[in-house]
């Protein structure tokens, strides 16, 4: 990943994938998912939380390069007030 993403961007991935997790899982623990889509759907979901995971490292590094960064706990606990 590019160095030069911009800390706001590199925030609003991380919510928005955040986000994305949460809806996939409610989806597919809904009950309305076909039976013949559910591995699919399940692939998608942990595609997200592979992906997340990869932007977590890299803010993590940013975080601890850049004091004014909040930790990525406190940016997700934001999240969810």
């Amino acid at each position: 990943m590019p160095e030069n993403i911009s800390n706001n961007a590199l925030i609003l991935a991380l919510l928005s994938l955040n986000g994305e997790i949460a809806i996939q899982k409610d989806y597919l623990e809904s009950g309305e998912v076909p039976e013949d889509e559910v591995t699919d759907e399940e692939e998608v979901l942990d595609d997200l939380e592979q992906a997340f995971m990869e932007f977590v490292d890299v803010y993590k590094a940013r975080a601890k390069a850049d004091d004014s960064l909040p930790s990525i706990e406190e940016l997700l606990a934001g999240e969810e007030g």
